[in-house]
């Protein structure tokens, strides 16, 4: 009989391996070519200057180097052959909660594999942030498989300190260690405890501090859903518990006034949070706990790779 710690290897290892089988062969059939060209050449190094030729930019000029030959010399760059990503992912007790079999956690552990092994396929570092309402575990960016497999472990499997949601100290600690540029995917359900009173509200603070990674980083923000938390199934009285807190509250979901008002109010929430990112000129998209994250992870990086391109 096997011992309970080996069971337990023993289930990681098969997890991780079928996550593993599954992402490598999305990254080959669907993902490689749009994560390139959503992401590649953002980065430039400067390389040379060199005379100016008929037909370049006339914004590459430099004026320095000109002024002091006497006739004009253009900057010449070249592409940052490798790019650092980092798997900023929310580990909170809320998003540990699903309708179904899969939980928000499940979903953000299967898109951040997908992430990884892109940015392996590429060449490119990956580093990992898992927080809840502090800071749970930081693995700073590398390059390799071997790498990436301990990334995936510590996502499907790490242990939870917090229980709460702090969305500020993870982007605390990101803006605090990340010298170096790179490409953040911050990915969580975006659930944001409210302060009782206080002139700033915990999604000012946030806001302010997505504004500032905003500025060092190439923000990416990825939110997960259930599709219960949109719209509610009739189903008549029923106790929800806060999994965070623990408050739990008697709703009568067969209520078609209340049915209503959540809907509403919920669509105004995920509305007013996409506005506010998208003022900031952040990226972001959604998928759900039954939805297809990596159709919807391909339409996002066409998307971001057309737009580049204009």
């Amino acid at each position: 009989m096997e011992e309970p710690d080996q069971e337990f290897t023993r289930e990681i290892l098969r997890k991780v391996r079928q996550i593993e089988i599954r992402s490598n062969r999305l990254v080959s059939e669907a993902l490689a070519g749009s994560y390139h060209s959503a992401f590649k050449g953002q980065g430039i190094d400067f390389e040379e200057v060199r005379e100016y030729q008929p037909g370049d930019e006339v914004r590459s000029i430099d004026w320095n180097v000109t002024a002091k030959m006497g006739f004009p010399f253009v900057k010449q760059y070249r592409e940052e052959r490798e790019l650092t990503i980092l798997l900023a992912i929310d580990i909170s007790k809320s998003t540990q909660w699903g309708s179904t079999h899969r939980s928000k956690r499940d979903k953000l552990a299967e898109l951040g594999a997908l992430l990884a092994f892109s940015a392996n396929r590429n060449g490119d570092k990956v580093g990992l942030l898992l927080f809840s309402d502090q800071v749970e575990k930081f693995l700073p960016p590398a390059k390799g498989q071997k790498h990436v497999l301990r990334v995936l472990r510590e996502i499907l499997f790490h242990q939870n300190h917090g229980s709460g949601t702090d969305l500020n100290e993870g982007l605390r600690f990101l803006n605090r260690v990340m010298r170096r540029r790179a490409v953040v995917f911050l990915m969580s359900d975006f659930i944001i405890p409210e302060y009782d009173s206080e002139e700033e509200t915990r999604e000012d603070l946030f806001l302010k501090e997505l504004a500032t990674t905003r500025r060092k980083h190439d923000l990416v923000c990825c939110q997960v859903h259930d599709s219960m938390e949109k719209e509610l199934p009739s189903v008549g009285r029923v106790i929800f518990e806060d999994s965070e807190t623990g408050e739990t509250k008697l709703i009568n979901t067969s209520d078609k006034r209340f049915q209503s008002q959540y809907k509403t109010h919920t669509k105004d929430i995920q509305e007013s949070f996409a506005r506010q990112l998208r003022r900031r000129g952040i990226d972001n998209f959604e998928f759900s706990t039954s939805s297809d994250y990596a159709k919807t992870l391909q339409e996002f990086f066409n998307t971001r790779g057309n737009r580049i391109k204009r």
